[in-house]
């Protein structure tokens, strides 16, 4: 017989278009999560914000999930952000749409549906197993944004929900080192699309690097191309070897000319445009092949709490050069799928994509590492197994309490 499980995800709601505003990691995590759940015999309701007016309150996903959207006062897109001031009219509006008592166990994911969480467990007592997605101390820490609600209230869900799920270790020893009583905790990492699973090893890299990401100091754009130019100016480069540069809305790049609109960024590569491709968002399929055919995928990050990007292109059997930050500290493993930089130094990350360039040799074992190691962590199957367990195994201690 199978099991029902309520997903909690107030501002990720799974069947968002790839690529739109409202859609990040979160909301493939939830939606892929819960479809290999339906193959470890369960049924998944996922509670979202009605986020766009056009899509039906409920809607059918998978063979038996479904996606159910709560109004609470106001219909259409908002800054998640916003979303904290309705979570009293979230929380009523959601008890008159489902009926509490069917489910086995609540899931909630950030901790604004944490929140949510800890009423369920109040109120009915039903077990509740939490994961954060992101922490705000470890935002704090790597670009100083995290409002003090926020903090207190995470820690307040880290302590009273039943069971956490980290994603890396990292986070683990984080929400440890930072919360006073943190519940249980147990580290399943992410998946990633099975596409790039799938997608055949390549040892014959072409000439260039990849970036994957948005067009945001936080994510490290402009130590990459500093590094770039330090690597140019400083190393013997064949003239053939570029910067391609993947993300980024499709209006915010000149598609005559591969540049972007962005003043500050036309600027930071004055001078060497020529050997840098801003190529806009792409498709999964496209950046399969993107990445399986890249020297190495540079992720110069200052705050990540997981690392998609890195997992995604390791997936595809190519090398990563990382900042050593919060979840790629996990997600890359030092000389074995990748290099560590520190983050900001664009002349260590110049160094290690010289690295990586000429020793052709370490690029094809790190290459290999880094499929053969995608290949069991982050396949969907494999993590729904883990969090089935964890589902199990609280449900039993609750039923001994």
């Amino acid at each position: 017989m199978k099991q029902k499980i309520l997903f909690i995800s107030e501002h990720g709601d799974p069947l968002v278009p790839l690529g739109s505003k409202q859609a990040g990691g979160q909301n493939n995590y939830v939606k892929q999560l819960a479809l290999a759940l339906e193959e470890k015999d369960y049924e998944v309701d996922v509670i979202t914000h009605w986020s766009n007016a056009q899509s039906p309150q409920i809607e059918h996903f998978g063979k038996n999930n479904h996606v159910i959207r709560i109004a609470a006062g106001h219909i259409g897109a908002i800054e998640k952000e916003k979303i904290f001031d309705l979570l009293p009219a979230f929380y009523k509006e959601m008890l008159q749409l489902i009926h509490i008592e069917e489910y086995s166990l609540v899931h909630t994911h950030y901790w604004m549906s944490g929140i949510l969480g800890s009423m369920l467990k109040n109120e009915f007592s039903i077990p509740w197993v939490h994961t954060n997605h992101s922490l705000g101390i470890a935002k704090k820490n790597g670009i100083g944004e995290a409002s003090q609600i926020r903090l207190q209230m995470e820690n307040k869900v880290l302590t009273e929900a039943d069971e956490i799920i980290a994603t890396t270790q990292n986070e683990k020893e984080l929400i440890e080192s930072t919360v006073p009583s943190p519940a249980p905790i147990k580290v399943v990492s992410i998946g990633v699309s099975a596409r790039y699973i799938d997608t055949p090893l390549n040892l014959h890299q072409d000439p260039y690097y990849l970036y994957v990401g948005r067009l945001e100091k936080p994510k490290g754009i402009y130590v990459l191309l500093e590094a770039f130019k330090l690597l140019l100016q400083n190393h013997q480069v064949p003239d053939d070897i570029k910067l391609f540069v993947i993300g980024g809305s499709k209006n915010a790049i000149d598609h005559m000319t591969n540049d972007p609109k962005n003043k500050d960024l036309r600027e930071a590569i004055k001078g060497f445009e020529d050997r840098i491709l801003f190529l806009g968002p792409k498709t999964e399929k496209e950046l399969a092949d993107y990445y399986r055919n890249a020297i190495a995928t540079i992720v110069p990050s200052f705050y990540e709490s997981f690392g998609m990007v890195a997992a995604e292109a390791q997936a595809c059997g190519c090398p990563v050069i990382a900042s050593k930050v919060g979840g790629l500290q996990d997600v890359v493993l030092p000389r074995r799928t990748g290099l560590h930089v520190a983050r900001g130094d664009a002349e260590k990350f110049a160094e290690a994509m010289n690295i990586l360039l000429n020793n052709e040799a370490l690029n094809k074992v790190l290459g290999y590492n880094a499929k053969t190691n995608a290949e069991k962590q982050f396949d969907w199957c494999e993590i729904a197994g883990q969090i089935s367990t964890i589902y199990k195994e609280l449900q039993h201690e609750c039923i001994q309490k």
